[in-house]
């Protein structure tokens, strides 16, 4: 059950790290960026030419963001693991 409960929370750790936005809000270059600790996506909104909608992503990034977040996910649940069975339970 912990376990369960501990793989719920790094799933939904994950799903944030990677879809959570960060606006930048200058006055000539508006946009958002997603992905911690890498920035894989970058959504432009407005340049100084006027209103966009231009996406760049970072493949690259993006899968090394992946490996990391369920990197962590499998080796805390390990951790766990290892933890419980130590303790009999």
């Amino acid at each position: 059950m912990v376990s369960a409960a501990a793989l719920a929370f790094m799933a939904i750790v994950t799903l944030f790290t990677l879809t959570w936005g960060f606006r930048y809000d200058w006055p000539d270059f508006v946009h958002d960026r997603y992905g911690l600790p890498l920035t894989w996506g970058v959504h432009t909104l407005v340049t100084i030419q006027g209103p966009a909608d231009t996406w760049i992503v970072d493949v690259t990034a993006l899968f090394l963001d992946l490996v990391l977040w369920l990197g962590i996910m499998a080796a805390s649940q390990i951790l766990l693991q290892t933890i419980l069975e130590r303790r009999g339970g």
